[in-house]
């Protein structure tokens, strides 16, 4: 199969936006509120809200954990941005971020059955953003950062993990090393080496791979097999910006002197040579990757090119060069590493028991869960090393896995079994999308052109 960009696939992606434009101004955005209890009587309001909802009140004001039994806390989100770093698009301002924020919001129900609330702000700085967070906190059981350039996203997060009371989520980082890592799990599997002892390279030290390479040395890889490359060259404690990496970027600053064993000087060419892994997380291709340069790494490897919307290099000339596997961020290509296989899991699986906290190792054990399904639903292969969005078995396994973890680690509020955790969370999966289903079945929901086509045939 040919895998280059055709005039086709511009045409359909062109028609995709533009469509996006129409449902949008057609439906008015993508989420809304609706009610969870019933009403049917004046006697109703009195239970609802006053005078019985004042007792409730009172019990929430003793004992505040009461909060996330007796309201909607529990289950609810807030994806909380500033707007400055947008999918591709940059600094495109708070409003801008809105269309975006509501696609998170709709698949966080659809897919996890969580309540998320799109929340963008004016919130610029590190301060800011945490001062806004902490402020609104009594609202949420979980807050997912979302967009926040780099390296501020990195401040907020590492303060919000340590001043909270509640799951903190920066889905740029942690959804997008859980799925790295959950593919890589799988990639070194099929093609029989050990990652621990192996060589992994990564292009780019912005958000994504500063928070994969973190999470591959919490996953047991050890940190001096990894090397990164920014646009600089290799990360290295004697580069000249050293000092200015100290002050600007303590994270880049602390993998400088942590991976590179071999303390490899110069370009990607130089990192990449017998490398058993390339992660690409750089900037929109498809000519930032050669052929000639990953010709150097050992023949059979991996490549993950997760630049949108074009990848860094085309599937098929990555492997013309020699690799084994090749992935992408985009679902028009086999295998596509996409933080939304791991997200709604996530969530779903810290909100079933309550957790106080997303650490590391809770995000491990999601990503090898991920992993781990492919592998029992019989269909890895080089060019499945991952499920899809479609595969919707899974997000209750990995929820089911997450939960499990942060009872074992002592951070969740509730003390529920695997078993009971996996059931909690299909039942409220499959309810928010039977919800979906009969909303637009009943004409609460306008049906889109394409599916009203398909119903008159």
């Amino acid at each position: 199969m040919n895998h280059d960009l055709s005039k086709a696939t511009i045409n359909k992606k062109t028609d995709y936006s533009k469509l996006a434009l129409e449902y949008s101004k057609h439906y008015g955005g993508k989420m809304q509120t609706i009610l969870k209890v019933p009403v049917s009587s004046l006697d109703d309001f009195s239970i609802w809200y006053t005078p019985g909802v004042a007792q409730v009140s009172l019990a929430v004001s003793r004992n505040n954990d009461l909060s996330f039994e007796y309201t909607n806390r529990w289950n609810t989100l807030c994806i909380l941005t500033d707007g400055s770093r947008v999918l591709g698009l940059g600094d495109i301002g708070p409003e801008g971020s809105l269309p975006v924020m509501e696609g998170k919001a709709l698949i966080y129900k659809y897919l996890g059955g969580v309540d998320a609330i799109a929340l963008p702000s004016r919130a610029r700085s590190a301060e800011q953003l945490v001062e806004l967070a902490m402020l609104i906190e009594p609202a949420f059981g979980g807050i997912h950062l979302e967009d926040i350039a780099s390296p501020k996203c990195f401040e907020v997060l590492d303060r919000l993990r340590k001043q909270l009371s509640i799951p903190v989520w920066h889905d740029d980082q942690q959804g997008t090393a859980g799925v790295i890592l959950a593919g890589l799990i799988n990639s070194f599997e099929i093609i029989d080496r050990n990652i621990e002892d192996s060589k992994i390279v990564l292009m780019g030290a912005g958000a994504a791979n500063i928070a994969a390479a973190r999470l591959l040395v919490s996953a047991g890889v050890p940190s001096g097999n990894l090397i990164l490359v920014d646009s600089k060259g290799i990360l290295h404690p004697e580069r000249k910006d050293i000092d200015q990496m100290m002050l600007q970027n303590k994270w880049k600053y602390d993998l400088a002197l942590k991976t590179n064993d071999e303390r490899l000087k110069g370009d990607l060419d130089v990192a990449i040579a017998d490398a058993d892994a390339l992660i690409a997380a750089s900037k929109p291709g498809p000519h930032i990757i050669s052929r000639k340069t990953l010709s150097k790494m050992k023949k059979g490897s991996i490549l993950f090119a997760l630049s949108n919307p074009v990848p860094e290099i085309w599937p098929r000339e990555a492997l013309n060069a020699g690799l084994s596997i090749v992935a992408t961020g985009r679902s028009d290509f086999p295998n596509q590493v996409n933080n939304s296989l791991i997200f709604p899991s996530i969530i779903r699986g810290v909100f079933d028991v309550r957790s106080r906290s997303i650490p590391d190792e809770v995000i491990v054990e999601g990503a090898r869960e991920l992993a781990d399904y492919t592998r029992k639903s019989g269909t890895l292969s080089e060019k499945r090393i991952l499920p899809t969005m479609m595969d919707f078995g899974l997000y209750p396994e990995v929820a089911a896995a997450v939960g499990s973890k942060c009872v074992e680690l002592g951070i969740a509020r509730k003390n529920l079994k695997r078993k009971d955790l996996r059931e909690i969370a299909l039942r409220i999966i499959e309810k928010s999308r039977n919800m979906a289903k009969f909303l637009v079945k009943g004409d609460f929901i306008d049906p889109m052109e394409n599916e009203k086509r398909a119903s008159r045939t």
